[in-house]
């Protein structure tokens, strides 16, 4: 995975393609190539929509994407060599999935979970793999007695798993990101960021900027940070539309590295590159 910040640049820019599952499940191929075109570095996949891992990956080169990570189940349990498989087929180093809301529920139900995530980091570092761990708020909106779910969370899981901070539902959760993404150190290599109202589930996202999330003040907050993932879960605007001005926020600020040079934005200003 080429995301590293040790020298000194801003982190490469990725798109979660579940932002365009409807259309990756007509013609999962065809996104990878409008995404390049946009010019993203890589791709956060959720599903290979029953196209071979071999030729997704194929495709992937040719454009010159890499796969920063993959949404995909723990490979915990009688499915594990399956998911390993179908990854390590598509090139994917690290794969990242969440524990279910219920979980959050009592502390009991944390560390059970915990031990399925565990289990999953022990499959895949077999096969040299990662696991990383996403949030969503549940994690962040249930205590017990002074610790929060989260930090239970990250105290018992292994230490070899990395974290994913979406931060759209740290948000939702009502907390500042940004604190919370400097509080996580090198832990911490993957954040998906979005903005909306962070009321719910059932928000429809904006461009950068529109919303109630400090997208920027997040992207500085720690230079551990390997990918910046740009990521809407629905809008209102063309969603291709949506991920070129989140794009352009980001490398337009000098944020984010990306394919495509923009023009620079200082202070809100349009400048030379």
């Amino acid at each position: 995975m080429s995301g590293s910040r040790t020298d000194g640049r801003a982190a490469p820019i990725a798109a979660q393609l579940w932002s365009l599952h409807e259309e990756a499940s007509r013609d999962l191929l065809g996104v990878l190539e409008r995404v390049a075109a946009l010019g993203f570095l890589a791709v956060e996949p959720i599903s290979l929509y029953g196209h071979k891992p071999s030729v997704v990956r194929d495709v992937a080169d040719g454009l010159g994407l890499e796969f920063c990570s993959a949404h995909a189940p723990f490979p915990a349990g009688d499915a594990a060599e399956a998911i390993l498989d179908e990854h390590q087929e598509l090139g994917v180093e690290t794969l990242v999935w969440s524990m279910e809301p219920e979980e959050f529920a009592t502390r009991d139900g944390v560390l059970r979970g915990v031990e399925r995530v565990n289990e999953a980091a022990a499959n895949a570092a077999r096969r040299g793999m990662r696991i990383a761990y996403h949030n969503h708020f549940a994690e962040f909106e249930n205590v017990f007695g002074a610790e929060r779910a989260y930090d239970l969370l990250l105290r018992e899981l292994d230490p070899a798993v990395a974290v994913e901070l979406d931060v759209y539902w740290v948000r939702t959760a009502g907390l500042d990101p940004a604190p919370v993404a400097a509080s996580l150190g090198d832990r911490v290599e993957f954040v998906h960021l979005k903005d909306g109202p962070a009321r719910g589930m059932d928000d429809y996202m904006v461009p950068f900027g529109e919303g109630v999330v400090d997208v920027e003040s997040v992207v500085r907050a720690n230079p551990a940070i390997r990918w910046h993932i740009v990521e809407a879960d629905r809008s209102r605007e063309d969603m291709y539309g949506l991920l070129r001005r989140c794009y352009e926020f980001l490398v337009g600020r000098g944020l984010a590295v990306g394919r495509k040079p923009v023009e620079r934005v200082i202070d809100g200003e349009v400048g030379p590159r």
